[in-house]
């Protein structure tokens, strides 16, 4: 029997930061990762491969050298079974590794609507971090011609823009009245939306699938409106599931959504078991409810918390939540968002106040490469704390949502942003004498004075 001090299942995002992470944390203990597969696809790249990028193989997380270089075990296989009670980990090629901390990072499997009549044809496709799946996919989709998308999230809207710019004829159906409307209040996620109708894609609202079409091979879809589209191909776009099913076999305890149950240090119900990633439990930053919010980075950070508290806890260093920081590109055209929307306040029960404005994001205007820059933030209205924040403006609009994350995390009030210093530079950012973050804070600052 294999022997090891931290057993690590999943090898994503969250995986290999809580490996890396914990063996930097506890360089004396040793770290094994067990991953089903070689070939480690970065999850928000994927979109990529079907446009910008020629193959899944320039998609692909250094995992093994990243692994290698801390001194952590790679593994290459599938988990089958947990004896939580002995500590041992059965292999489905029938290894088993004794563990003394166990960390759970299994991800998560798109969701393949149970009721969607006809979603088992040909042509029919999910988006799993399954490379092999992927390249088939691709091949597949490089001989279809009219593509349509179900789902606007973060990854229908790319990968609806990205199939367009191989000539793909694409349509992005979305039930909800606009696109990325849990991201976004409406006033900018209108401007997305007119950004991808510009690029060539059909974007249909308020509208959602119904049935796919055609006998063995997918002919269109028909939506709930009754209108029909025809198509090649469709992609289901339609969110992620936590992949639990190992822990739960195992006894670990799994909550009413079928996400792990975890605390703030991320420790399951079980002694010395860990969670992290997708497949463990997440609440919301400001509003204290339990998400189903699955990024990256909230996975990173997750791991990192995990790592540093394998052997000791350490009080300052605990996950207090999700702020839902998404960013992504359309073209040279930025969008970020972090925190809650103004629509969702209202739906919590928080009295808000919002400021909007609009500038550049270099000074002079005139200088290359200048783009419009839209800041929205929104605080809460008798305390002025900042609780969220949207950005649509160039490619530093991502770096600029991840300012925002930082502001509502350390729950910055309004007055607190507006005594901060910035740095700024004609060729980098807006004029210090109008940027727009500083500008939105000034008109909530203006609201508060006259409230």
């Amino acid at each position: 029997m294999k022997q090891t001090d931290v057993l690590i299942i999943g090898g994503s995002a969250a995986g290999m930061v809580a490996a890396v992470t914990g063996k930097f944390s506890w360089p004396e203990k040793k770290f094994t990762l067990v991953k089903k597969q070689k070939d480690v696809m970065v999850p928000c790249g994927i979109p990529y491969i079907f446009g910008t990028l020629d193959k899944s193989e320039q998609n692909i997380m250094p995992v093994d050298p990243t692994l290698a270089k801390s001194g952590v075990e790679s593994i290459v296989g599938e988990v089958t079974n947990i004896d939580i009670k002995n500590k041992v980990a059965t292999l489905a090629d029938g290894e088993t590794i004794q563990y003394v901390k166990l960390v759970v990072a299994t991800g998560s499997m798109p969701v393949m609507p149970r009721w969607l009549k006809g979603g088992d044809k040909q042509n029919v496709f999910v988006i799993p971090k399954d490379k092999v799946y992927l390249d088939e996919m691709l091949q597949k989709i490089q001989q279809c011609n009219k593509i349509v998308v179900i789902g606007a999230g973060f990854i229908g809207v790319e990968f609806s823009d990205e199939l367009s710019k191989r000539g793909k004829e694409v349509t992005l159906v979305e039930k909800l009245p606009h696109i990325l409307g849990m991201a976004f209040d409406v006033e900018l996620s209108d401007k997305i939306q007119s950004l991808l109708t510009a690029r060539g894609v059909n974007v249909i609202a308020g509208n959602g699938i119904l049935e796919v079409l055609g006998d063995d091979h997918v002919e269109g879809v028909k939506l709930e409106n009754g209108e029909t589209i025809a198509a090649d191909a469709v992609i289901l776009s339609m969110g992620y599931r936590p992949n639990t099913e190992l822990a739960k076999k195992s006894g670990i305890f799994i909550d009413e959504d079928n996400f792990i149950a975890v605390d703030e240090y991320m420790r399951t119900h079980e002694p010395d078991v860990f969670a992290i990633g997708d497949c463990a439990q997440k609440r919301d930053f400001i509003t204290r409810k339990r998400v189903s919010t699955m990024l990256a980075s909230t996975a990173c950070a997750e791991a990192r918390i995990a790592g540093m508290n394998l052997f000791n806890l350490h009080v300052v260093k605990t996950f207090s939540g999700t702020i839902a920081i998404y960013s992504t590109a359309i073209g040279e055209t930025g969008f970020g968002t972090a925190g809650v929307t103004e629509a969702r306040a209202r739906e919590e029960g928080i009295e808000t106040l919002t400021g909007l404005f609009e500038g550049i994001d270099r000074h002079p205007g005139n200088l290359p490469d200048t783009h419009k820059q839209t800041v929205k933030l929104i605080s809460a209205a008798q305390s002025g704390v900042i609780i969220g924040g949207e950005v649509i403006g160039g490619l530093s609009a991502g770096e600029l949502t991840n300012v925002i994350g930082l502001i509502v995390e350390n729950k910055m009030t309004v007055n607190s942003l507006l005594t901060s210093q910035i740095g700024t530079h004609p060729c980098l950012t807006a004029s210090p004498a109008a940027y727009p973050l500083m500008k939105a804070a000034e008109i909530i600052a203006g609201k508060m004075r006259n409230s």
